[in-house]
């Protein structure tokens, strides 16, 4: 699905659509920063948020990874000099931590999201890294909950209580829950906050 959306040019639409939320995520999570770090961007899309944190002159590396080929050759066309990785989840892993792991609307399209957040504490972030997870599909955002059947596509669909025990139940501490992006009715993208210790 998401490779025709990178061939229809929806993923500019994703970018212009998910931009509020983002930017309120990275400010919830410090950026930008006064120290160096290392971030990946889990769910890239075209490399817009990868883009984005790495013009934080304190990012010293930013990788994106997207199952999505074609949306990773459309990332690497408009960032010839970026770090891509076209990867299936949760299979694949990073030879090495991060301090900071992002992902925008990507958890919810896994049938075990409470598994791979396991993987992102254990094995993608750095001691004292932090996760910031957004997603606009959860119960309490009754608009999303038809999304699965138009689509066509899985999606799992969690409580706000639901998505911090899991955050909660994979290691992650000063877990927050923020609504954010919020306008037109629109609730809010579900921002998830965790440290790993």
């Amino acid at each position: 699905m998401f490779s025709e959306w990178a061939e229809k040019g929806k993923d500019k639409g994703m970018e212009s659509g998910h931009a509020a939320s983002v930017h309120a995520m990275l400010e919830l999570v410090g950026i930008p920063r006064s120290n160096d770090y290392t971030a990946v961007d889990v769910g890239c899309g075209n490399g817009w948020v990868c883009r984005l944190i790495g013009s934080d002159p304190k990012c010293t590396h930013v990788t994106g990874v997207d199952g999505s080929a074609t949306m990773i050759a459309k990332a690497k066309t408009i960032d010839n000099e970026g770090n891509y990785h076209v990867a299936k989840l949760p299979d694949w892993k990073p030879p090495t931590g991060f301090d900071l792991v992002h992902s925008m609307e990507f958890l919810y399209y896994l049938h075990d999201p409470k598994a791979m957040l396991r993987l992102l504490h254990d094995d993608w972030l750095n001691s004292g890294g932090m996760l910031v997870a957004g997603i606009d599909h959860y119960l309490e955002n009754e608009d999303s909950l038809s999304w699965p059947e138009a689509l066509n596509v899985h999606m799992t669909t969690l409580s706000k209580d639901e998505w911090k025990s899991a955050m909660n139940d994979a290691g992650f501490v000063d877990v927050e829950l923020h609504q954010v992006g919020k306008k037109d009715g629109f609730i809010g993208t579900l921002a998830m906050v965790g440290r790993k210790l």
